[in-house]
């Protein structure tokens, strides 16, 4: 939506969840941008648009799941010469990787890497960079834990005795405190890239 508020052009979203698609149209309806507003049910990792059909491919963590690399690799081919990427992705930010850290990424199915990595990543894939930036602390906390924190509590409240909701849960509160504990080496970078290079 803020896109669509902010940018000319039409805004396309994609979801593999359709009751998340069904929310994005019916908020576009409400605020009369069901004109320039879809959302689509698809794979990220299986887009069917035409060639250089966009001028900007903005994604927000979704990237993490299928690798900073093959992500940017398959969406360069949507993008137009000229065209900007704007992703983010968890990043280490230091030099020191905490073990403990490394260890509940992998197992969550992420791979951290650094932002030097990730640069040099978006280069060799035919971009110029423009800007990385990591979010800040609220992101995280306001933004994320506390309401996920409601939430779960409400869940709870629902499933009261299931071990697997119990077992998430715990699990949930665990990255919070990880992250209270190392954030100065780890968080989401916003990473913003040109293309330079048409699609060959």
């Amino acid at each position: 939506m803020l896109l669509a508020q902010n940018l000319p052009g039409t805004v396309v979203g994609v979801d593999l969840i359709p009751s998340f698609i069904d929310m994005l149209n019916e908020n576009a309806k409400k605020r009369k941008l069901q004109e320039r507003v879809t959302g689509i049910v698809g794979d990220i990792t299986k887009l069917t648009f035409e060639k250089e059909e966009f001028d900007l491919i903005w994604s927000e963590g979704v990237i993490d799941s299928i690798g900073f690399e093959k992500g940017l690799t398959h969406w360069n081919g949507f993008l137009k010469k000229g065209g900007h990427v704007a992703v983010t992705c968890p990043s280490w930010l230091t030099a020191e990787r905490p073990a403990e850290v490394e260890k509940f990424w992998i197992d969550a199915g992420s791979g951290l890497d650094t932002l030097e990595s990730n640069i040099s990543v978006m280069q060799k894939l035919g971009f110029s960079f423009v800007a990385a930036f990591a979010l800040p602390e609220e992101c995280w906390t306001d933004n994320y834990f506390i309401p996920r924190e409601a939430a779960e509590k409400a869940f709870m409240e629902k499933h009261p005795g299931n071990e697997t909701v119990e077992d998430y849960i715990k699990n949930s509160k665990y990255e919070m405190e990880l992250y209270s504990k190392y954030k100065q080496h780890y968080g989401y970078v916003f990473y913003i890239g040109k293309k330079i290079k048409g699609n060959a």
